[in-house]
């Protein structure tokens, strides 16, 4: 069972796959990674996803069966779609086996296996519906007909899973005739099938069983009608509208005693449904509010009955969301503005739903003790979508478009009073501050967002005020344990009005969240983090960090102290707000953190490597290569010679990290170890050398997140050892010559194989390259004549000028035509003189510049062979160069060719901030001017040949040219002779 060939459908191999699927259960990393790895060495064969299939069809075992499910969808994930370039993972007859199979064994499997199958057939879906599999739907329309319902609402959630991307993706042609192929096979048949669904539930109205199953299928229905109408209304239900609504109306007000739960957490099936019709009517009010406006005043009354109906548990928390979410979207709109301009509509909104949505219940003080990664990511970045509290922030900002003034004034007398009443005994009344401070951030924060510094008279409070007398108390007091949640609040208000408090104020709170880094309550913690994390990118006037290091310095050891101590606090180990924390108060803080970094890099050195052994926070990871990076960078500004002790700290680690194959890090380290070997100034030490011949194993290469670091990391090789790789590794030359070839032929990193060659060229001896220099070129040629990418071009021209710079420009003239006689003036005239306008970048331009320079002036057949006649063209494309706008035109057929947006199938690189590269300008030492340096350069070769040249300039060169060369010649002082 490996290579790559054709796995038999035996037993035997059932019996060794299912082995090797216990394993990857195992708890214990020793025995579950080597299988992890045994089957992604395996699953390049055929049949291998046919095995699959067969075991979780006919496997005795219920957990292998799960097992295998789960493992065929991220097989179909990693590689089912086709990337140029890459090689086509799932052969032929495997791909089309597995679509004449999986819809049947997706309909007929238990319901943990179908979503399994349900998700992999919408991968597939993504990348071959409609063409590639044309008879999909008709597949599935017709199982409809079954009457079964295990069979019709595994129909329904695949179609929910294929068509769901409706809702995110950009309307295109493409898209449109998608939809329209899916509405004319589907709309009817689903349009049938609630109707008679919703029958069903009425004749089985006392069957707890079957109504289980109907209204899984409505809840479904109601989804797959959200994401066939969010492009556009298409006609059908437009026609259809009546049946539609009126069915959802209906059921928005149904209450069945038996589909009610005892669950006080997780939502029933008529929640479900009824939070999707919220969402159904809040798309029709938002998108098609004239097509709508008969059917809204019924669907406004029956949400707000429900939503003054609805109990405080956490099972209604999505229904309450989505009612309130339905009434933001149509309070702002001018067309409903009358449904609420009433005081006392607006009274009875504030105080029947939005006040009892902001309370902080039983519910989210357990996250915020137990869950806290979750409660934070609720909190902190937003994903609260369906959390109550924000949902009534949404309405507060909906309702304050029209009737901001009255709001306002209902808002200001509940903050007082629940600031009273907490003030009367804080210990039990904490939680009215709580929601007093939740009003303000979400009444002021609207005004925030839309108007930047708006005037103090329109808010809730005044907002320093506010900070002065409720927030800086609690933050001040002793013991940073008490009333977490009042704490929490504080740290966040701070955040959010960073820019409305005045500075002084904010100076005073940093030394009081460096201590709140040491309270137990880990959002407390993670919040004291981010906020100084926070302040420490604010920008002040000239764009320089608000802060300086010297406002900072008193607090700098306590500071990086209790950062790296809230690290070691429990569920805080790989806490990335306080990593990134680190990486920017080093980052802030530059030459001052120098004396602790001894200290400082242990810690690092020893964090990565315990999260080496399973790398699972992708950001605490990013954040903490960063530090390391900083680190590196700080001291060896002050010290170079430093440099040498981080080695020693690390290489260690890094060793490890590439001898286990540890994908997610390799990337860093490359990078981390390129900032290193850049430091040196003279000599690669020999540590480097040993680790060289494995940087050009093919199998590295094959990952493309690891290319953009390798490649830098090579260069970073060559310009600093080259003499080195070619007196003591001449026999590794070719295996960098190949990686170039691998990388040439890919379109989506044939700019790293460039990057790569112009190295090799600017940094290694001439001598120890001659042999390989024609095959370059036919290597070159091959590529452009196979597919000529406006990327590939302009690499291609800046390498053939950066190639003319260094060994001169009849070496090039010779090279060319020493692979094709003439081909010197076809490159002249079919390449460099028409594409040349096509090449940006200020370094990539000034190649250019010089080197076409050195074509014109140093190259005698250009003056008297049959490539004469291109001489004055090639001085006009240049000086275009200098003048002209760049040519950013890309043909069309190449607007595709961004590979860049393939998520999930490969670690993708992630670039180090602080690990960047300075830009590096091979030819800065030798000219400093281009165009002074053409005129210099063409005087030089008129004094060799006088007359020639102004007469080649004056008869054919364009009048706008001929004007700009003059002016280049009095800048330079000198005239053509």
């Amino acid at each position: 069972m490996s290579g790559s060939m054709a796995m038999e459908l035996s037993d035997a191999n059932l019996q060794t796959l299912t082995e090797y699927l216990k394993k990857t259960l195992d708890p214990d990393p020793a025995i579950r990674r080597p299988a992890e790895k045994f089957l992604e060495s395996v699953e390049g064969n055929q049949n291998y996803p046919l095995l699959l299939l067969t075991l979780l069809e006919k496997s005795q075992d219920n957990v292998i069966k799960v097992c295998a499910s789960v493992t065929f969808k991220n097989y179909i994930k990693r590689n089912w779609r086709i990337v140029e370039d890459e090689p086509n993972k799932i052969c032929e007859a495997d791909r089309v086996a597995i679509k004449a199979n999986i819809v049947h064994l997706m309909l007929s499997s238990p319901e943990q296996i179908q979503k399994q199958l349900s998700d992999a057939i919408s991968i597939i879906g993504r990348e071959d519906f409609p063409q590639k599999w044309p008879d999909l739907l008709t597949e599935m329309v017709n199982r409809f007909q079954s009457g079964d319902f295990h069979v019709i609402n595994g129909v329904l959630r695949t179609a929910h899973s294929l068509f769901k991307r409706y809702r995110h993706e950009f309307k295109s042609n493409e898209l449109w005739t998608e939809i329209k192929l899916v509405l004319d096979a589907f709309a009817l048949p689903l349009t049938n099938l609630f109707k008679a669904t919703i029958e069903l539930c009425s004749t089985h109205a006392n069957d707890a069983s079957a109504l289980r199953i109907l209204f899984s299928s409505l809840i479904l229905i109601s989804k797959l009608f959200y994401s066939l109408n969010f492009q556009d209304l298409p006609e059908f239900f437009e026609d259809n509208m009546e049946t539609w609504m009126n069915n959802f109306h209906t059921l928005l007000t149904l209450d069945n005693k038996l589909l009610q739960t005892d669950d006080e957490e997780e939502a029933g099936l008529l929640e479900l449904l009824k939070s999707q019709i919220c969402d159904n009517a809040a798309l029709y009010a938002q998108k098609y509010d004239e097509e709508f406006q008969r059917y809204l005043p019924r669907f406004v009354t029956a949400i707000w009955n429900l939503l003054v109906t609805t109990g405080q548990e956490v099972k209604y928390d999505l229904l309450v969301s989505n009612a309130i979410q339905f009434l933001a979207s149509v309070c702002e709109r001018p067309h409903y503005k009358n449904l609420f301009e009433d005081q006392n509509t607006l009274t009875s909104i504030c105080e029947k739903v939005i006040v009892p949505n902001m309370e902080f219940r039983a519910a989210d003080e357990e996250a915020f003790e137990d869950n806290s990664e979750e409660y934070i990511r609720r909190d902190l970045e937003g994903s609260d979508i369906d959390t109550r509290r924000r949902a009534a922030c949404d309405l507060v900002r909906g309702l304050c478009k029209f009737f901001e003034g009255p709001v306002t004034g209902i808002f200001s007398g509940y903050v007082n009073s629940m600031l009273q009443e907490y003030a009367k005994n804080p210990s039990v009344n904490w939680k009215h501050k709580d929601a007093a401070i939740y009003l303000v951030t979400s009444l002021a924060s609207k005004a925030q967002t839309q108007k930047h510094g708006i005037t103090q008279a329109n808010e809730l409070v005044n907002l320093t005020e506010f900070f002065v007398s409720h927030i800086l108390p609690d933050l001040k007091s002793a013991n940073v344990n008490e009333f977490p949640v009042l704490k929490a609040d504080g740290i966040k208000y701070i955040m959010i009005f960073r820019n409305q408090v005045p500075k002084e104020h904010l100076l005073v709170s940093i030394p009081l969240l460096i201590n709140h880094l040491q309270a137990e309550s880990i959002v407390v913690h993670t919040y004291a983090a981010h906020a100084l994390e926070r302040l420490f990118t604010m920008r002040g006037p000239n764009n320089a960090t608000l802060f300086t290091a010297a406002e900072i310095a008193p607090f700098v050891e306590i500071l990086l102290t209790n950062l790296f101590k809230a690290l070691t606090l429990p569920g805080s180990s790989e806490n990335e707000y306080i990593m990134k924390a680190i990486m920017r108060s080093f980052s802030l803080l530059q030459e001052a953190i120098i004396p602790y970094i001894p200290t400082l890099i242990t810690q690092l050195t020893q964090k990565l490597l315990a999260v080496s052994k399973n790398p699972s926070k992708p950001h605490f990871n990013h954040y903490m290569f960063e530090a390391i990076c900083l680190s590196i960078r700080i001291t060896c500004k002050a010290n170079p010679a430093a440099v040498v002790n981080f080695e020693e700290a690390l290489f260690l680690v890094f060793t490890e990290i590439l001898q286990n194959d540890v994908q997610e890090f390799i990337p860093y380290v490359f990078q981390v170890m390129s900032l290193l070997l850049e430091t040196h100034k003279n000599d690669i030490p020999s540590s480097y050398m040993a680790l060289f011949p494995h940087l050009l194993q093919p199998v590295l290469w094959e990952r493309t997140g690891n290319i953009p670091a390798l490649v830098r990391l090579l260069q970073a090789f060559l310009e600093r050892g080259s003499n080195t790789i070619a007196s003591a590794a001449a026999d590794k030359i070719p295996g960098l010559l190949g990686v170039f070839q691998k990388l040439i032929a890919s379109k989506a990193n044939d700019h790293q194989g460039f990057y790569l060659l112009n190295s090799i060229i600017e940094h290694m001896p001439p001598e120890s390259v001659d042999q390989y220099r024609k095959q370059i070129f036919i290597l070159l040629f091959q590529r452009l004549q196979s597919s000529r990418t406006t990327k590939f071009l302009k690499s291609f021209l800046v390498f053939i000028n950066l190639y003319c710079i260094k060994y001169g420009a009849l070496a090039l003239q010779e090279i060319f035509d020493g692979i094709q006689p003439k081909m010197f003036g076809m490159v002249l005239e079919k390449i460099i003189i028409p594409e040349i306008q096509k090449v940006s970048g200020y370094v990539e331009k000034k190649i250019c510049a010089v080197g076409i320079t050195k074509l014109l002036t140093e190259c005698p057949p250009m003056m008297d062979t049959e490539y004469t006649k291109l001489w004055t063209p090639l001085l006009q494309s240049l000086i275009g160069l200098f003048e002209l706008p760049e040519d950013d035109t890309i043909p069309d057929e190449e607007h595709f060719i961004d590979i860049e947006d393939t998520p999930g199938y490969q670690t993708a690189f992630s670039q180090l901030a602080f690990a960047g590269k300075k830009e590096h300008d091979p030819v800065g030492q030798m000219v400093n001017n281009p165009k002074v340096h053409l005129a210099q350069s063409l005087h030089k070769l008129s004094t060799a040949c006088p007359g020639r040249v102004p007469s080649m300039v004056s008869t054919s060169l364009n009048a706008e040219a001929l004007q700009y060369l003059q002016g280049y010649l009095q800048e330079a002082s000198v005239t053509l002779l």
